[in-house]
């Protein structure tokens, strides 16, 4: 028996080779080591190293119910807090009109409003904090 010191994905392992008799291909058993450095190994031997704890995965995040991207929807274009609303339901606006301020990054940005029509919903008041494709503003 043999004994190498090889690196496995970073991680330095002590492996003794036992040659078989019957076969050509060697069995390698690893055990991990303090410092090692990589050493030849045979392309027939097969590296039996410890195995890793899994890795715990985030849990999916459920996706964000988002409403129907429309002529007369507006959403938010980033995260931010709102800091002025300037329309209400029933109000006639036409396209370019401004509808609220959104704060981003200590920056004040007016939302217009991308057609002419009546204010169906705010979806929004003042000082509330949205993220980006939030609902805002319905006007049809």
């Amino acid at each position: 028996m043999k004994k190498f010191k090889v690196v496995v994905n970073g991680e330095p392992y002590e492996v003794q080779v036992e040659e078989l008799a019957s076969t050509p291909s060697l069995v390698v058993h690893a055990n991990p080591v303090a410092q090692a450095a990589p050493a030849p190994v045979s392309t027939q031997a097969k590296v039996v190293a410890p195995k890793e704890a899994a890795r715990p995965q985030a849990a999916p995040e459920k996706p964000k119910a988002q409403a129907v991207q429309g002529a007369g929807t507006v959403t938010a274009p980033m995260p931010g807090n709102i800091n002025d609303v300037k329309v209400a339901v029933g109000d006639r606006v036409n396209a370019g009109d401004g509808l609220l301020i959104l704060e981003a990054m200590k920056m004040e940005n007016e939302i217009t409003a991308p057609i002419a029509g009546t204010v169906k919903e705010v979806c929004v008041q003042k000082g509330q904090t949205v993220q980006n494709g939030d609902l805002l503003v319905i006007i049809a």
